[in-house]
């Protein structure tokens, strides 16, 4: 029989006859046992603060023990990805008859509110915005991709925005009732919902939910299923012909202001907190998620600090977005400006394990 265990030695099948004391010879003393001493751990082994710039290296860390895992990861490095997108562009809806006259709510259903004069404009412009935008990268083969909500003011904000683009342009578009406006409850009565809202802002506008309808909370459930969705668009390369690798392609999120909101929280892990001090974008205005020198999106390229602090960014975000310039897909911010703020006894502990 092959020796199976250096350190017991070969392995014996005793039979029921076969003594105890056969077995006791066969097995080593404690004393010839290598003994594992317990590692002990100092304060100076744990580092508890880290330059913000500097970004965590990817480990192969759950890797050794599995082969099969590393055959699947050159496997997948065989493959080109696709670049990512070069922007993802959230584009709120022109000024819609809702915005104009309160009381279109109480006997227009909410999808099927439509744009004014004046928002099919605002929307018109914001296309040639963004047209402008992404021609100051002087990328010959530049192309769009667009998600829309499917309320009617969103799908005529869409029409209109995309006059500023040739049909080349346009690599397609989707349709996504993910990215619909928050649920207020059917046809709302004009002086119910100011009470409503009045009561919201009491209990919070995050987690209250009108009658019949939504919370904010409960549209950031449904944003998570479109956020993955988008991640995984992204991660295949599903904008591009099969072999493209355009560094050009531009996504155009065409939707609602507290959905916007809610998917800038989600993608960034904002908390509660700084999502109820965001200000709402103006009708047929963006915000621009810009590829950063490592690969993930920030808001700190395409806008100002004092855009952003408009906007209602903190100190704390604004920090996290400088890091997003510069961090690669996959890492973490372990130096997360969230972590001082919120734990606020490490001012008076320092950094102490």
């Amino acid at each position: 029989m092959a020796n199976l265990s250096p350190t017991l030695g070969p392995l014996i099948f005793l039979t029921g006859s076969q003594s105890m004391a056969t077995l006791s010879h066969t097995l080593p003393s404690a004393s010839a046992l290598p003994i594992l001493q317990p590692k002990t751990f100092t304060s100076n082994s744990i580092k508890c603060c880290e330059n913000q710039r500097e970004t965590v290296k990817l480990s192969n860390n759950g890797l050794a023990t599995f082969p099969e895992k590393n055959a699947l990861r050159s496997s997948a490095s065989a493959t080109v990805r696709p670049p990512r997108p070069r922007r993802i562009i959230l584009v709120r809806h022109g000024q819609s008859e809702g915005n104009l006259d309160e009381t279109a709510y109480a006997r227009i259903a909410d999808p099927k509110i439509a744009l004014t004069e004046k928002g099919m404009a605002e929307a018109e412009e914001c296309g040639l915005e963004i047209r402008e935008m992404i021609e100051r990268d002087k990328i010959e083969n530049w192309k769009v991709y667009f998600y829309v909500s499917p309320y009617r003011r969103t799908l005529e904000t869409l029409k209109s925005l995309a006059r500023g683009f040739e049909r080349p342009r346009i690599a397609g578009m989707r349709e996504e009732p993910r990215l619909r406006e928050q649920d207020f409850g059917n046809f709302q009565d004009r002086e119910k919902m100011r009470h409503e809202k009045a009561i919201r802002m009491l209990y919070g506008r995050f987690f209250y939910r009108f009658p019949n309808g939504e919370s904010a909370a409960d549209v950031y459930d449904r944003i998570t299923g479109f956020r993955e969705t988008l991640r995984s668009d992204i991660d295949i390369g599903r904008f591009q012909p099969p072999g493209d690798q355009n560094p050009g392609m531009n996504l155009v999120i065409v939707s609602h202001g507290l959905t916007l909101r809610v998917f800038l929280m989600r993608w960034y892990k904002w908390t509660v907190e700084q999502f109820e001090q965001l200000n709402n974008l103006g009708n047929g205005k963006t915000i621009v998620m810009e590829k950063g020198y490592g690969g993930r999106y920030s808001l700190l390229i395409h806008h100002s600090e004092e855009e952003l602090r408009d906007f209602g960014l903190s100190d704390d975000m604004l920090m996290d977005q400088e890091w997003q310039k510069f961090a690669r897909p996959g890492e973490l911010n372990y130096d997360c400006p969230m972590m001082n703020s919120f734990f606020t006894h490490f001012a008076d502990e320092g950094c102490k394990t």
